[in-house]
Protein backbone atom coordinates (compact mmCIF):
# COMPACT_ATOMS: atom_id res chain seq x y z
CA UNK A 1 0.00 0.00 0.00
CA UNK A 2 1.29 3.46 -0.86
CA UNK A 3 1.16 5.68 2.22
CA UNK A 4 2.80 8.78 0.71
CA UNK A 5 5.76 8.92 3.11
CA UNK A 6 6.92 12.32 4.34
CA UNK A 7 10.35 12.51 6.05
CA UNK A 8 10.86 13.41 9.69
CA UNK A 9 12.88 16.60 10.08
CA UNK A 10 15.53 16.77 12.81
CA UNK A 11 17.20 19.99 11.73
CA UNK A 12 19.50 18.12 9.32
CA UNK A 13 19.14 15.96 6.22
CA UNK A 14 16.47 13.28 6.69
CA UNK A 15 17.48 9.64 6.57
CA UNK A 16 15.47 6.57 5.58
CA UNK A 17 15.15 5.76 9.29
CA UNK A 18 13.45 9.10 9.86
CA UNK A 19 10.73 8.70 7.23
CA UNK A 20 7.30 8.04 8.76
CA UNK A 21 3.76 7.90 7.48
CA UNK A 22 2.13 8.76 10.81
CA UNK A 23 3.30 10.62 13.90
CA UNK A 24 1.38 9.57 17.00
CA UNK A 25 1.57 11.78 20.10
CA UNK A 26 0.98 9.68 23.21
CA UNK A 27 1.57 5.98 23.88
CA UNK A 28 -1.52 5.20 25.94
CA UNK A 29 -4.70 3.38 24.93
CA UNK A 30 -5.50 5.41 21.81
CA UNK A 31 -1.94 6.01 20.68
CA UNK A 32 -0.82 2.42 21.16
CA UNK A 33 -3.84 0.91 19.42
CA UNK A 34 -3.68 3.26 16.42
CA UNK A 35 0.10 2.77 16.08
CA UNK A 36 -0.33 -1.01 16.02
CA UNK A 37 -3.18 -0.92 13.50
CA UNK A 38 -1.27 1.32 11.09
CA UNK A 39 2.05 -0.54 11.46
CA UNK A 40 0.32 -3.89 10.99
CA UNK A 41 -0.91 -2.75 7.59
CA UNK A 42 2.41 -1.43 6.36
CA UNK A 43 2.64 2.16 7.56
CA UNK A 44 5.80 3.49 9.17
CA UNK A 45 4.84 4.99 12.51
CA UNK A 46 6.62 7.22 15.00
CA UNK A 47 5.20 7.34 18.54
CA UNK A 48 6.26 10.27 20.72
CA UNK A 49 5.62 9.76 24.44
CA UNK A 50 6.24 12.53 26.98
CA UNK A 51 6.79 10.10 29.84
CA UNK A 52 9.29 7.32 30.47
CA UNK A 53 9.15 3.66 29.55
CA UNK A 54 8.62 1.07 32.30
CA UNK A 55 10.25 -2.31 32.75
CA UNK A 56 7.64 -4.43 34.57
CA UNK A 57 10.21 -6.78 36.08
CA UNK A 58 12.45 -3.98 37.39
CA UNK A 59 10.20 -0.99 38.02
CA UNK A 60 7.20 -2.46 39.83
CA UNK A 61 7.67 -3.01 43.55
CA UNK A 62 5.38 -5.87 44.50
CA UNK A 63 8.32 -8.12 45.41
CA UNK A 64 9.78 -5.51 47.79
CA UNK A 65 9.03 -5.13 51.46
CA UNK A 66 7.85 -1.53 50.92
CA UNK A 67 5.38 -2.47 48.18
CA UNK A 68 2.39 -0.96 49.96
CA UNK A 69 3.99 2.43 50.50
CA UNK A 70 5.36 2.60 46.95
CA UNK A 71 2.01 2.42 45.11
CA UNK A 72 2.54 2.91 41.38
CA UNK A 73 6.16 4.06 40.86
CA UNK A 74 6.47 7.67 39.76
CA UNK A 75 9.50 8.02 37.54
CA UNK A 76 10.82 11.40 36.35
CA UNK A 77 8.35 12.79 33.82
CA UNK A 78 5.58 10.30 34.62
CA UNK A 79 3.22 12.98 35.98
CA UNK A 80 1.99 15.92 33.97
CA UNK A 81 1.48 19.30 35.63
CA UNK A 82 -1.94 20.93 35.86
CA UNK A 83 -3.81 23.41 38.02
CA UNK A 84 -7.42 23.86 39.10
CA UNK A 85 -9.89 26.67 38.85
CA UNK A 86 -11.80 27.71 41.96
CA UNK A 87 -14.03 24.91 43.21
CA UNK A 88 -17.65 25.29 44.30
CA UNK A 89 -19.12 25.88 47.74
CA UNK A 90 -20.62 22.82 49.43
CA UNK A 91 -24.24 22.66 50.51
CA UNK A 92 -25.24 21.39 53.94
CA UNK A 93 -28.21 19.60 52.36
CA UNK A 94 -25.72 17.16 50.75
CA UNK A 95 -23.81 16.39 53.95
CA UNK A 96 -24.41 12.62 53.51
CA UNK A 97 -22.10 12.83 50.48
CA UNK A 98 -19.14 14.20 52.46
CA UNK A 99 -15.98 12.09 52.54
CA UNK A 100 -14.86 10.75 55.92
CA UNK A 101 -12.77 8.17 57.77
CA UNK A 102 -13.42 6.76 61.21
CA UNK A 103 -9.75 7.25 62.07
CA UNK A 104 -8.98 10.71 60.68
CA UNK A 105 -12.46 12.23 60.49
CA UNK A 106 -13.59 14.47 57.61
CA UNK A 107 -11.36 14.20 54.53
CA UNK A 108 -12.43 17.69 53.52
CA UNK A 109 -13.14 19.78 56.62
CA UNK A 110 -13.69 22.96 54.57
CA UNK A 111 -16.90 24.35 53.12
CA UNK A 112 -15.51 24.28 49.57
CA UNK A 113 -14.88 21.37 47.23
CA UNK A 114 -11.21 20.33 47.23
CA UNK A 115 -9.13 19.65 44.11
CA UNK A 116 -7.33 16.47 45.11
CA UNK A 117 -5.88 14.80 42.02
CA UNK A 118 -6.15 13.83 38.38
CA UNK A 119 -4.88 10.22 38.53
CA UNK A 120 -2.89 9.48 35.41
CA UNK A 121 0.43 8.13 34.19
CA UNK A 122 2.58 9.63 31.47
CA UNK A 123 4.64 6.78 30.06
CA UNK A 124 4.76 4.09 27.38
CA UNK A 125 1.43 2.42 28.11
CA UNK A 126 -0.19 5.51 29.60
CA UNK A 127 -2.67 5.16 32.42
CA UNK A 128 -3.29 1.50 31.48
CA UNK A 129 -0.02 0.87 33.33
CA UNK A 130 -1.87 1.33 36.63
CA UNK A 131 -5.49 0.64 35.69
CA UNK A 132 -7.29 -2.30 37.28
CA UNK A 133 -7.91 -3.97 33.92
CA UNK A 134 -11.62 -3.23 33.56
CA UNK A 135 -12.56 -3.86 29.92
CA UNK A 136 -16.07 -2.53 29.38
CA UNK A 137 -18.00 -1.88 26.23
CA UNK A 138 -20.20 1.19 26.32
CA UNK A 139 -23.91 0.64 26.85
CA UNK A 140 -25.51 1.25 23.40
CA UNK A 141 -28.18 3.54 24.88
CA UNK A 142 -25.48 5.81 26.36
CA UNK A 143 -24.61 6.84 22.79
CA UNK A 144 -27.97 8.56 22.16
CA UNK A 145 -28.55 10.67 25.26
CA UNK A 146 -29.61 13.78 23.37
CA UNK A 147 -32.10 12.21 20.99
CA UNK A 148 -33.64 10.06 23.74
CA UNK A 149 -33.36 12.29 26.81
CA UNK A 150 -32.49 15.79 25.60
CA UNK A 151 -29.14 16.02 27.43
CA UNK A 152 -25.47 15.99 26.39
CA UNK A 153 -24.94 14.98 22.72
CA UNK A 154 -25.42 11.93 20.54
CA UNK A 155 -22.44 10.00 19.26
CA UNK A 156 -22.10 10.35 15.47
CA UNK A 157 -21.52 6.58 15.24
CA UNK A 158 -23.54 3.61 16.47
CA UNK A 159 -22.65 0.73 18.72
CA UNK A 160 -23.03 -1.59 15.71
CA UNK A 161 -20.36 0.37 13.83
CA UNK A 162 -17.98 0.12 16.77
CA UNK A 163 -18.66 -3.53 17.63
CA UNK A 164 -16.15 -5.18 15.22
CA UNK A 165 -13.40 -2.98 16.63
CA UNK A 166 -14.40 -3.87 20.20
CA UNK A 167 -14.02 -7.54 19.26
CA UNK A 168 -10.62 -6.93 17.69
CA UNK A 169 -9.35 -5.08 20.77
CA UNK A 170 -10.52 -7.91 23.01
CA UNK A 171 -8.57 -10.41 20.89
CA UNK A 172 -5.37 -8.35 21.01
CA UNK A 173 -5.58 -7.60 24.73
CA UNK A 174 -6.89 -11.00 25.80
CA UNK A 175 -10.06 -10.01 27.66
CA UNK A 176 -11.62 -12.57 29.98
CA UNK A 177 -15.37 -12.21 30.24
CA UNK A 178 -18.73 -13.93 30.79
CA UNK A 179 -21.04 -15.47 28.21
CA UNK A 180 -24.02 -13.31 29.23
CA UNK A 181 -23.35 -9.73 28.04
CA UNK A 182 -26.86 -8.24 28.20
CA UNK A 183 -27.59 -5.39 25.77
CA UNK A 184 -23.99 -5.30 24.53
CA UNK A 185 -24.52 -7.48 21.46
CA UNK A 186 -21.40 -9.38 20.41
CA UNK A 187 -20.16 -10.86 17.15
CA UNK A 188 -17.89 -13.32 18.97
CA UNK A 189 -17.38 -14.63 22.51
CA UNK A 190 -14.66 -13.25 24.75
CA UNK A 191 -11.24 -14.76 23.97
CA UNK A 192 -10.95 -16.11 27.52
CA UNK A 193 -13.36 -17.41 30.14
CA UNK A 194 -14.36 -15.11 32.99
CA UNK A 195 -12.29 -15.21 36.16
CA UNK A 196 -13.72 -16.96 39.22
CA UNK A 197 -15.01 -14.54 41.81
CA UNK A 198 -12.95 -14.03 44.95
CA UNK A 199 -14.42 -14.99 48.30
CA UNK A 200 -15.05 -11.34 49.14
CA UNK A 201 -16.82 -10.75 45.82
CA UNK A 202 -19.03 -13.77 46.45
CA UNK A 203 -20.17 -12.04 49.65
CA UNK A 204 -21.14 -9.00 47.59
CA UNK A 205 -22.91 -11.28 45.13
CA UNK A 206 -24.95 -12.78 47.98
CA UNK A 207 -25.81 -9.32 49.26
CA UNK A 208 -26.99 -8.17 45.83
CA UNK A 209 -29.12 -11.30 45.49
CA UNK A 210 -30.91 -10.37 48.74
CA UNK A 211 -31.65 -6.93 47.27
CA UNK A 212 -32.84 -8.36 43.95
CA UNK A 213 -29.76 -7.13 42.04
CA UNK A 214 -27.53 -9.12 39.69
CA UNK A 215 -23.83 -9.28 40.59
CA UNK A 216 -22.03 -10.95 37.70
CA UNK A 217 -18.47 -11.66 36.49
CA UNK A 218 -16.93 -8.58 34.87
CA UNK A 219 -14.95 -8.43 31.64
CA UNK A 220 -11.33 -7.84 32.58
CA UNK A 221 -8.12 -7.28 30.61
CA UNK A 222 -6.27 -9.79 32.78
CA UNK A 223 -5.60 -13.30 31.55
CA UNK A 224 -7.55 -16.21 33.04
CA UNK A 225 -5.32 -18.65 31.10
CA UNK A 226 -1.99 -18.39 29.23
CA UNK A 227 -2.47 -16.27 26.11
CA UNK A 228 -0.26 -14.74 23.43
CA UNK A 229 2.95 -15.59 25.26
CA UNK A 230 1.75 -14.06 28.54
CA UNK A 231 1.03 -15.91 31.80
CA UNK A 232 -2.33 -16.00 33.63
CA UNK A 233 -3.14 -13.71 36.55
CA UNK A 234 -1.84 -14.74 39.98
CA UNK A 235 -4.60 -12.78 41.81
CA UNK A 236 -2.27 -10.64 43.91
CA UNK A 237 -4.88 -7.86 43.92
CA UNK A 238 -2.43 -5.06 43.10
CA UNK A 239 -3.10 -4.19 39.45
CA UNK A 240 -2.96 -0.48 40.26
CA UNK A 241 0.68 -0.80 41.36
CA UNK A 242 1.76 -2.17 37.99
CA UNK A 243 1.73 -5.79 36.83
CA UNK A 244 5.23 -7.33 37.01
CA UNK A 245 4.33 -10.61 35.25
CA UNK A 246 2.53 -9.19 32.22
CA UNK A 247 -0.89 -10.83 32.48
CA UNK A 248 -2.68 -7.47 32.71
CA UNK A 249 -3.49 -6.15 29.25
CA UNK A 250 -1.80 -2.77 29.54
CA UNK A 251 -0.87 -1.11 26.26
CA UNK A 252 2.89 -1.61 26.66
CA UNK A 253 2.64 -5.42 26.65
CA UNK A 254 -0.11 -5.61 24.02
CA UNK A 255 -0.44 -2.96 21.29
CA UNK A 256 2.96 -1.29 21.67
CA UNK A 257 4.78 -4.63 21.90
CA UNK A 258 3.11 -5.82 18.72
CA UNK A 259 3.61 -2.52 16.89
CA UNK A 260 7.35 -2.49 17.64
CA UNK A 261 7.66 -6.17 16.71
CA UNK A 262 6.33 -5.34 13.25
CA UNK A 263 9.56 -3.47 12.52
CA UNK A 264 7.58 -0.47 11.29
CA UNK A 265 7.00 1.41 14.56
CA UNK A 266 9.48 3.40 16.61
CA UNK A 267 8.66 4.65 20.10
CA UNK A 268 10.53 7.58 21.58
CA UNK A 269 9.99 7.95 25.31
CA UNK A 270 10.63 11.23 27.15
CA UNK A 271 9.76 13.13 23.98
CA UNK A 272 7.50 15.99 25.01
CA UNK A 273 5.54 17.56 22.17
CA UNK A 274 5.20 21.30 22.74
CA UNK A 275 3.31 22.31 19.58
CA UNK A 276 1.60 21.01 16.47
CA UNK A 277 2.52 23.23 13.53
CA UNK A 278 -0.17 24.23 11.04
CA UNK A 279 0.43 25.18 7.43
CA UNK A 280 -1.44 26.10 4.27
CA UNK A 281 -4.09 23.94 2.67
CA UNK A 282 -5.70 23.06 6.00
CA UNK A 283 -2.95 20.59 6.83
CA UNK A 284 -0.67 20.30 9.84
CA UNK A 285 2.96 20.13 8.82
CA UNK A 286 4.90 18.89 11.84
CA UNK A 287 5.04 18.46 15.58
CA UNK A 288 7.73 20.15 17.63
CA UNK A 289 9.07 18.25 20.61
CA UNK A 290 11.87 18.20 23.17
CA UNK A 291 13.66 14.86 23.37
CA UNK A 292 15.25 13.09 26.32
CA UNK A 293 18.52 14.98 25.85
CA UNK A 294 16.76 18.36 25.94
CA UNK A 295 17.15 19.02 22.22
CA UNK A 296 14.25 20.58 20.33
CA UNK A 297 13.24 18.56 17.27
CA UNK A 298 10.54 18.48 14.62
CA UNK A 299 8.80 15.42 13.26
CA UNK A 300 6.46 15.33 10.29
CA UNK A 301 4.34 12.72 8.64
CA UNK A 302 1.39 12.42 6.33
CA UNK A 303 -0.90 12.34 9.36
CA UNK A 304 -0.59 13.48 12.96
CA UNK A 305 -2.58 11.59 15.59
CA UNK A 306 -3.08 13.08 19.06
CA UNK A 307 -3.64 10.63 21.91
CA UNK A 308 -2.66 12.60 25.01
CA UNK A 309 -5.93 12.25 26.97
CA UNK A 310 -8.78 14.61 27.76
CA UNK A 311 -6.55 17.00 29.74
CA UNK A 312 -3.34 17.10 27.70
CA UNK A 313 -4.83 16.93 24.19
CA UNK A 314 -6.84 20.17 24.57
CA UNK A 315 -3.85 21.74 26.28
CA UNK A 316 -1.63 20.93 23.29
CA UNK A 317 -4.20 22.17 20.78
CA UNK A 318 -4.84 25.42 22.66
CA UNK A 319 -1.10 25.99 23.02
CA UNK A 320 -0.55 25.43 19.28
CA UNK A 321 -1.67 28.89 18.21
CA UNK A 322 -0.51 30.32 14.89
CA UNK A 323 -1.60 32.76 12.23
CA UNK A 324 -3.56 29.87 10.71
CA UNK A 325 -5.34 29.14 14.00
CA UNK A 326 -5.17 32.14 16.36
CA UNK A 327 -7.58 30.60 18.90
CA UNK A 328 -5.74 27.30 19.10
CA UNK A 329 -5.41 24.47 16.62
CA UNK A 330 -8.68 22.76 15.60
CA UNK A 331 -10.58 25.25 17.76
CA UNK A 332 -12.62 26.86 15.00
CA UNK A 333 -15.79 25.93 16.89
CA UNK A 334 -14.48 27.20 20.23
CA UNK A 335 -15.16 23.71 21.64
CA UNK A 336 -11.60 22.58 22.42
CA UNK A 337 -11.50 22.07 26.18
CA UNK A 338 -15.27 22.36 26.55
CA UNK A 339 -17.75 19.59 27.57
CA UNK A 340 -15.33 18.25 30.18
CA UNK A 341 -16.65 15.20 32.01
CA UNK A 342 -14.96 13.75 35.10
CA UNK A 343 -15.22 10.58 37.17
CA UNK A 344 -18.42 10.62 39.22
CA UNK A 345 -17.51 8.12 41.93
CA UNK A 346 -18.57 6.96 45.37
CA UNK A 347 -16.89 4.35 47.58
CA UNK A 348 -18.21 2.92 50.84
CA UNK A 349 -15.92 0.69 52.91
CA UNK A 350 -16.97 -1.44 55.87
CA UNK A 351 -15.82 -4.30 58.06
CA UNK A 352 -17.20 -7.80 57.74
CA UNK A 353 -17.27 -10.18 60.75
CA UNK A 354 -15.68 -12.97 58.69
CA UNK A 355 -12.02 -13.10 57.64
CA UNK A 356 -12.59 -12.55 53.92
CA UNK A 357 -8.98 -12.34 52.80
CA UNK A 358 -10.22 -9.35 50.83
CA UNK A 359 -6.66 -8.37 49.85
CA UNK A 360 -6.67 -11.29 47.37
CA UNK A 361 -8.19 -11.65 43.94
CA UNK A 362 -8.74 -9.41 40.97
CA UNK A 363 -9.67 -5.88 42.05
CA UNK A 364 -12.63 -5.74 39.62
CA UNK A 365 -13.67 -9.35 39.06
CA UNK A 366 -17.40 -8.63 39.24
CA UNK A 367 -19.97 -5.94 38.60
CA UNK A 368 -23.62 -4.91 38.93
CA UNK A 369 -24.96 -3.47 35.65
CA UNK A 370 -28.58 -3.16 36.85
CA UNK A 371 -28.47 0.66 36.92
CA UNK A 372 -26.12 1.21 33.99
CA UNK A 373 -28.67 2.26 31.34
CA UNK A 374 -29.36 6.01 31.04
CA UNK A 375 -32.93 5.62 32.34
CA UNK A 376 -32.23 3.00 35.03
CA UNK A 377 -32.06 5.34 38.04
CA UNK A 378 -35.53 6.69 38.93
CA UNK A 379 -35.79 10.41 38.30
CA UNK A 380 -32.21 10.79 37.00
CA UNK A 381 -30.85 10.73 33.44
CA UNK A 382 -27.62 8.77 33.27
CA UNK A 383 -26.73 5.43 34.78
CA UNK A 384 -24.11 3.96 37.08
CA UNK A 385 -22.51 0.66 37.95
CA UNK A 386 -21.34 -1.00 41.18
CA UNK A 387 -18.24 -3.13 41.63
CA UNK A 388 -15.81 -4.31 44.33
CA UNK A 389 -13.92 -1.33 45.74
CA UNK A 390 -11.53 -2.80 48.29
CA UNK A 391 -8.43 -2.65 46.07
CA UNK A 392 -9.45 0.69 44.55
CA UNK A 393 -9.67 2.03 48.13
CA UNK A 394 -6.18 0.56 48.67
CA UNK A 395 -7.27 -1.59 51.60
CA UNK A 396 -5.02 -4.47 50.55
CA UNK A 397 -2.12 -4.04 52.96
CA UNK A 398 -1.59 -3.66 56.73
CA UNK A 399 -0.25 -0.09 56.62
CA UNK A 400 -3.49 1.29 55.23
CA UNK A 401 -5.47 -0.71 57.78
CA UNK A 402 -3.30 0.75 60.54
CA UNK A 403 -3.74 4.31 59.28
CA UNK A 404 -7.35 4.27 58.10
CA UNK A 405 -9.27 1.39 59.68
CA UNK A 406 -7.86 0.65 63.13
CA UNK A 407 -7.40 3.61 65.48
CA UNK A 408 -5.06 3.91 68.43
CA UNK A 409 -1.61 2.59 69.21
CA UNK A 410 0.24 -0.02 71.25
CA UNK A 411 -0.89 -3.48 72.32
CA UNK A 412 -4.58 -2.81 71.71
CA UNK A 413 -3.85 -1.55 68.21
CA UNK A 414 -1.83 -4.69 67.42
CA UNK A 415 -4.61 -6.91 68.71
CA UNK A 416 -7.25 -5.13 66.64
CA UNK A 417 -5.04 -5.23 63.57
CA UNK A 418 -4.75 -9.02 63.86
CA UNK A 419 -8.51 -9.29 64.28
CA UNK A 420 -9.33 -6.88 61.44
CA UNK A 421 -6.88 -7.39 58.60
CA UNK A 422 -8.58 -8.97 55.58
CA UNK A 423 -12.08 -8.08 56.84
CA UNK A 424 -12.50 -4.86 54.83
CA UNK A 425 -15.19 -4.95 52.17
CA UNK A 426 -15.87 -2.01 49.87
CA UNK A 427 -18.30 -1.17 47.10
CA UNK A 428 -17.38 1.39 44.46
CA UNK A 429 -19.94 3.10 42.24
CA UNK A 430 -19.09 5.07 39.10
CA UNK A 431 -21.75 7.00 37.22
CA UNK A 432 -22.54 9.15 34.21
CA UNK A 433 -21.16 12.68 34.11
CA UNK A 434 -23.20 15.05 31.95
CA UNK A 435 -21.32 17.87 30.20
CA UNK A 436 -22.18 21.48 31.05
CA UNK A 437 -20.67 24.96 30.70
CA UNK A 438 -19.04 25.18 34.13
CA UNK A 439 -16.75 22.17 33.64
CA UNK A 440 -13.97 22.68 31.09
CA UNK A 441 -10.21 22.70 30.52
CA UNK A 442 -8.25 25.77 29.48
CA UNK A 443 -4.68 27.08 29.75
CA UNK A 444 -3.51 28.51 33.04
CA UNK A 445 -2.67 32.18 32.39
CA UNK A 446 0.25 32.13 34.84
CA UNK A 447 1.56 28.61 35.43
CA UNK A 448 3.95 27.08 32.89
CA UNK A 449 5.79 23.76 32.78
CA UNK A 450 9.56 23.31 32.65
CA UNK A 451 9.53 23.83 28.86
CA UNK A 452 7.63 27.09 29.06
CA UNK A 453 4.25 25.78 27.87
CA UNK A 454 1.13 26.88 29.81
CA UNK A 455 -0.20 23.99 31.89
CA UNK A 456 -3.78 22.77 31.67
CA UNK A 457 -6.23 24.27 34.15
CA UNK A 458 -9.15 22.06 35.17
CA UNK A 459 -12.49 23.67 35.96
CA UNK A 460 -14.91 21.27 37.61
CA UNK A 461 -18.41 21.87 38.94
CA UNK A 462 -20.74 19.16 40.25
CA UNK A 463 -24.21 19.98 38.93
CA UNK A 464 -27.59 18.91 40.38
CA UNK A 465 -27.96 15.78 38.16
CA UNK A 466 -24.59 14.47 39.38
CA UNK A 467 -25.52 15.18 43.01
CA UNK A 468 -28.77 13.25 42.56
CA UNK A 469 -26.90 10.38 40.94
CA UNK A 470 -24.26 10.39 43.69
CA UNK A 471 -27.01 10.29 46.32
CA UNK A 472 -28.44 7.16 44.69
CA UNK A 473 -24.98 5.62 44.32
CA UNK A 474 -24.10 6.21 47.99
CA UNK A 475 -27.43 4.87 49.26
CA UNK A 476 -27.18 1.75 47.11
CA UNK A 477 -23.51 1.06 47.92
CA UNK A 478 -24.33 1.17 51.62
CA UNK A 479 -27.30 -1.15 51.11
CA UNK A 480 -25.14 -3.68 49.23
CA UNK A 481 -22.55 -3.68 52.02
CA UNK A 482 -25.19 -4.17 54.68
CA UNK A 483 -26.85 -6.99 52.75
CA UNK A 484 -23.43 -8.60 52.25
CA UNK A 485 -22.95 -8.73 56.03
CA UNK A 486 -20.70 -5.75 56.71
CA UNK A 487 -21.41 -4.64 60.27
CA UNK A 488 -20.15 -1.05 60.23
CA UNK A 489 -18.79 1.52 57.82
CA UNK A 490 -15.21 2.72 58.35
CA UNK A 491 -14.68 5.11 55.42
CA UNK A 492 -16.55 6.77 52.56
CA UNK A 493 -15.47 9.21 49.88
CA UNK A 494 -16.76 10.59 46.61
CA UNK A 495 -16.87 13.24 43.93
CA UNK A 496 -19.17 15.67 45.72
CA UNK A 497 -16.57 17.28 48.01
CA UNK A 498 -13.32 16.26 46.23
CA UNK A 499 -12.11 16.20 42.63
CA UNK A 500 -10.44 12.80 42.21
CA UNK A 501 -10.62 11.54 38.63
CA UNK A 502 -9.04 8.80 36.55
CA UNK A 503 -11.68 8.68 33.80
CA UNK A 504 -11.95 12.05 32.06
CA UNK A 505 -13.72 12.78 28.78
CA UNK A 506 -15.18 15.14 26.24
CA UNK A 507 -12.81 18.06 25.66
CA UNK A 508 -12.48 17.46 21.87
CA UNK A 509 -15.99 16.19 21.22
CA UNK A 510 -16.76 14.02 18.20
CA UNK A 511 -19.77 15.14 16.17
CA UNK A 512 -21.35 15.79 12.81
CA UNK A 513 -21.77 19.57 13.21
CA UNK A 514 -18.43 21.46 12.97
CA UNK A 515 -19.95 24.31 14.98
CA UNK A 516 -20.62 22.03 17.99
CA UNK A 517 -17.69 19.61 17.91
CA UNK A 518 -13.94 19.36 17.27
CA UNK A 519 -13.56 16.16 15.24
CA UNK A 520 -15.79 14.24 12.85
CA UNK A 521 -17.09 10.67 13.12
CA UNK A 522 -13.65 9.27 12.16
CA UNK A 523 -11.77 11.33 14.75
CA UNK A 524 -10.43 13.77 12.15
CA UNK A 525 -10.43 17.52 12.75
CA UNK A 526 -13.30 19.18 10.92
CA UNK A 527 -10.84 21.61 9.34
CA UNK A 528 -7.38 20.06 9.43
CA UNK A 529 -7.36 17.26 6.89
CA UNK A 530 -4.49 15.22 8.35
CA UNK A 531 -5.04 15.79 12.10
CA UNK A 532 -6.79 13.11 14.18
CA UNK A 533 -7.62 12.62 17.88
CA UNK A 534 -7.91 9.13 19.38
CA UNK A 535 -8.46 9.43 23.13
CA UNK A 536 -11.37 9.94 25.51
CA UNK A 537 -11.49 13.64 24.72
CA UNK A 538 -13.62 12.74 21.67
CA UNK A 539 -16.37 11.08 23.76
CA UNK A 540 -19.71 12.95 23.46
CA UNK A 541 -20.91 11.18 26.63
CA UNK A 542 -19.09 9.37 29.43
CA UNK A 543 -21.31 6.31 29.72
CA UNK A 544 -22.94 4.97 32.86
CA UNK A 545 -19.75 4.12 34.71
CA UNK A 546 -17.96 2.00 32.11
CA UNK A 547 -14.16 2.15 32.20
CA UNK A 548 -13.12 3.88 28.95
CA UNK A 549 -9.93 2.12 27.80
CA UNK A 550 -11.64 -0.53 25.65
CA UNK A 551 -13.77 2.12 23.91
CA UNK A 552 -10.72 4.36 23.35
CA UNK A 553 -8.87 1.45 21.76
CA UNK A 554 -11.83 0.46 19.60
CA UNK A 555 -12.23 4.06 18.39
CA UNK A 556 -8.49 4.19 17.64
CA UNK A 557 -8.72 1.08 15.47
CA UNK A 558 -11.70 2.58 13.66
CA UNK A 559 -9.79 5.83 13.07
CA UNK A 560 -6.79 3.86 11.78
CA UNK A 561 -9.09 2.08 9.33
CA UNK A 562 -10.36 5.46 8.08
CA UNK A 563 -6.78 6.69 7.68
CA UNK A 564 -5.83 3.58 5.73
CA UNK A 565 -8.86 4.04 3.49
CA UNK A 566 -7.64 7.52 2.61
CA UNK A 567 -4.09 6.19 1.97
CA UNK A 568 -2.81 8.66 4.56
CA UNK A 569 -2.89 11.54 2.11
Amino acid sequence: MDFGITPVLHGGPPTAEDAFDAVVVGAGAGGGASAWALARDGARVLVLEAGPSYDPAADYHLARTDWEQARFPEKPGSQGRYTFGLMQDLDESSRTLRSWSQVSGPMNPTSRRLPWRYHHVRGVGGTTLHFSGEAHRLHPAAMTLYSRHGVAADWPITYAELEPYYAEVERVVGVAGPSDTGPRVRSAPYPLAAHPLSYASRKLEAGCRKLGFRWVPAPVAALSAPYDGRPPCNYCGNCIRGCPIGDKGSVDVTFIRKAVASGRCRVRARAQVVAVEAGPGDRVTAVRYVDASGATRRASGSVVILACGAIETPRLLLASKSRHSPDGLANESGQVGRNFMETVVWTSSGLHPEPLGSFRGLPSDSICWDFNAPDAIPGVVGGCRFSPGTAAADLVGPINYAQRVVAGWGARHKREMRQTFGHALAVQAIGECLPHKRSYVDLDPEERDELGTPVARIHSYVEAPEIARLTFMAKTARAILTAAGAERLVEEYGTYDMFSSTHVFGTCRMGRDPAESVVDRTGRSHRWRNLYVVDASVFPTSGGGEAPSLTIEALALRTAAAIRASSIR
